[in-house]
């Protein structure tokens, strides 16, 4: 029988990307001693003033039907949060809710690319992000991060690969894999790449709560003369623990959200209200848990680094955010899929290959730190056995 063009141009980008973490999800079941550092999940429990919220609201009934916008209360507190840190005025119709960053980043590029465009995308990147732009049609056009620049994007390396086709600049700042931040200065000039071909600039900004000490984080809101041509998009599933929540939103100029409000209903028709009254109270005050979990995934990443880094060849990738660290094991001939593969099957840790996110991560792992730290150390121990084993 004859399938839609859609599933041949998402062939592969799947759940194919998460092969050892589903492995060593299966090894653990089977009882086996496995070190998990494939996920990016919290390490803390989702807040039980959060979790309070949304029961109430359960039990108070808020469980029909809501709209193709979000809750209007969600949606005025998303407003106010942004108008009060981005230091302009952030109206409420510029504004849509969906249920989490994924949902979000689909239907706003569904919004803004069709077959015959090309979109810049910076790589290495977020597994799914292959996933959201080929079901569009678009062409993915990678921009390298390099890792002797800190894997932040080079404006330069943006302004060479635009052509006649390109219509989005797609930003992912802190960033997943490497836990870059974009600066300011950079941001500039990409805002002046975009205003100058007349491009959109797409910024997922997911990990803005997790940026370490000593590191400024600027969003691509912060900009107000880019304005018309900026859409960021985030969620409360790291800053505030809750993945599995799906509380997520967009925010960009009010003639984009209207335009895209059809499809936003077509598609979801708006998401749990009970969730959206919980997301609310999350969005209005600080997180209570984003703060610990900065203070950890550095401090990890640190150990991770003091302990593994120029051992038999091995390189460490320190972040500035976010709940990764990169490790590179090119000088041992392996690929990073081979590598982890072989490491989980010897010492029964888990960790994402970098090939699920790029050709420029070939030869890398992806990190996370959301294991105690004495797992973390026990991790280190494993790795320094397999690494030097006869």
């Amino acid at each position: 029988m004859r399938l839609a063009d859609i599933t041949g141009r998402m062939a592969g980008l799947g759940g194919q990307k998460w092969v050892v973490h589903h492995k060593a999800r299966a090894m653990k079941a089977a009882g086996q001693d496995v070190i998990e550092l494939t996920i990016g999940e919290p390490d803390v429990p989702t807040p039980d003033v959060l979790l309070d919220v949304a029961v109430a609201s359960m039990r108070a009934g808020r469980t029909g039907y809501s709209n193709g916008r979000g809750e209007p209360a969600l949606v005025r507190a998303l407003a106010d949060r942004y108008t009060q840190r981005r230091g302009r005025v952030i109206t409420p119709e510029q504004v849509m809710c969906f249920p989490g960053t994924q949902t979000t980043l689909y239907v706003v590029l569904m919004g803004l690319l069709q077959a015959g465009d090309e979109i810049l995308v910076g790589d290495p990147l977020y597994a799914t992000y292959e996933g959201l732009i080929a079901a569009t049609g678009a062409r993915a056009v990678p921009v390298p991060l390099r890792a002797e620049r800190g894997f932040r994007i080079d404006p330069a390396d943006i302004a060479a690969r635009i052509t006649p086709a390109t219509r989005v600049i797609f930003l992912n700042s802190p960033h997943n894999p490497t836990g870059a931040v974009i600066p300011k200065a950079d941001l500039q000039a990409i805002g002046e790449i975009a205003r100058a071909h007349d491009l959109w600039i797409l910024s997922d900004e997911v990990y803005e709560d997790l940026v370490f000490a000593g590191t400024t984080f600027t969003s691509a809101l912060d900009l107000p003369e880019f304005a018309d041509r900026v859409i960021v998009a985030a969620s409360i599933s790291k800053s505030h623990a809750a993945p599995g929540f799906r509380g997520g939103w967009c925010v960009g100029p009010e003639s984009f959200c209207a335009a895209l409000m059809p499809l936003s209903e077509t598609m979801l028709f708006g998401g749990a209200p009970f969730i959206a009254d919980m997301v609310a109270k999350a969005v209005s005050e600080p997180s209570p848990v984003a703060a610990g979990m900065c203070e950890r995934f550095a401090r990890r990443a640190a150990l991770f680094q003091a302990r593994l880094d120029g051992q038999a060849g091995l390189q460490v990738h320190v972040p500035q955010a976010g709940m990764f660290a990169l490790l590179d094991v090119r000088a041992t001939g392996m690929t990073g899929e081979a590598f982890a593969l072989a490491l989980l099957e010897a010492e029964g840790v888990a960790m994402m290959p970098g090939e699920s996110f790029g050709a420029a991560l070939g030869g890398w792992l992806r990190v996370a730190l959301t294991q105690p730290d004495e797992k973390m150390e026990e991790a280190c121990t494993r790795i320094l056995r397999f690494v030097t084993r006869p």
